[in-house]
């Protein structure tokens, strides 16, 4: 099994602040699943570059000053791919969920065909496999930049223009499966850059766009970074919240949650919930209970509950109300997060 396998949300501020009277504000982290499952069976993964090298007269154009239609420039992209491929990998690995992340840093393709994919055959998949000992292989297969640039005007010899810049990439995931499936995942992403073309080094202005080169490696790192949320589940930090009140029970619940003793709170909230009337009342105490069931990792109790918050909510306040909103959004939220728990446990695809 991997190195992470618990998706239980953790409490990260102790310290709760308020932004508006009877509700008090909590960040947590919670844990998000990969886009692409793979089985729990896959411990290190290796990446590998699978593309040949992008020439430097295709993809780039500029539109000089005074002129409508781009004219064709060049841009080396020498070791993008292999810049993409090791950030890839680099970033899974900090992610710390797979036993080994490695990148092969050896050339897969030796051609010029730089428009044809070649996908992974099974030979070379299972020699690969053998040489470095993983069980998977994820392969960039595709890599396409583009970076187009255009001139407004000049300013002590310098040209003020705006760039921009778009990465296409294909991602191929290859083991061994009963189904021969190959996950394919493709990634589109454009960047925007707008300043003074200075590339002498000799001048320094507030606002500067970078070379093409740059620009491609830019693209490249964040294309990895996003990529990485693709194969590997990764924590994001959001915002949560809970109702106060006066009463003793919604109290001595607040207390607990605060000490991040949930079960407690739920005891409280659920006293104070069974001895209510007033349907808005009640809703405050159902959505306090669903989040302590959250807090708690019970995924199926927090929906019912999130659920309860929300049809007492719509039925005791305006349509348009926030605390009605604000319900329908956390319901969505936790309704979102037990499908991403179910995506977490799979074996396989």
């Amino acid at each position: 099994m991997q190195k992470t396998t618990s998706t239980l949300i953790i409490l990260l501020s102790a310290l709760l602040m308020s932004s508006c009277a009877g509700i008090k504000y909590l960040t947590v982290e919670t844990r998000e699943p990969a886009q692409v499952n793979l089985p729990s069976s896959v411990l290190s993964i290796i990446v590998i570059n699978n593309v040949v090298k992008q020439p430097n007269d295709v993809g780039h154009d500029s539109i000089p000053i005074g002129n409508t239609k781009p004219e064709r420039a060049k841009a080396s992209s020498d070791s993008v791919a292999v810049f993409y491929a090791e950030a890839l990998a680099q970033f899974m690995d900090e992610e710390d969920y797979y036993y080994q992340v490695m990148y092969y840093n050896k050339p897969l393709r030796n051609d010029l065909d730089f428009f044809v994919e070649k996908p992974i055959d099974p030979e070379t998949m299972n020699s690969l496999r053998r040489e470095t000992g993983a069980d998977a292989i994820i392969s960039l297969d595709k890599l396409f930049i583009e970076t187009k640039k255009r001139d407004h005007f000049r300013q002590q010899g310098y040209t003020y223009a705006d760039m921009t810049g778009k990465i296409n990439s294909t991602f191929r995931v290859y083991m061994p499966t009963m189904e021969g499936k190959i996950p394919s995942v493709q990634y589109v992403d454009s960047l925007r850059w707008e300043g003074f073309d200075i590339q002498d080094g000799r001048a320094y202005a507030e606002v500067m766009i970078p070379s093409r080169e740059e620009a491609m490696r830019i693209l490249a790192v964040r294309a990895a970074e996003k990529m990485t949320y693709v194969f590997a589940p990764h924590w994001e930090m959001q915002d949560r919240w809970y109702y106060t009140s006066s009463s003793s029970l919604m109290r001595e619940g607040e207390a607990y949650a605060r000490g991040s003793e949930w079960s407690n709170a739920i005891e409280k909230w659920e006293r104070f919930y069974n001895n209510r009337s007033k349907k808005i009342d009640k809703a405050k105490a159902a959505h306090n209970i669903a989040l302590a069931y959250e807090m708690l990792d019970d995924m199926s109790k927090a929906i019912e509950w999130a659920k309860v918050a929300n049809n007492l909510f719509n039925e005791s306040t305006a349509p348009n109300s926030l605390e009605r909103r604000r319900s329908q959004l956390y319901k969505n939220e936790v309704e979102r997060r037990f499908n991403n728990t179910n995506r977490l446990n799979m074996d396989d695809f």
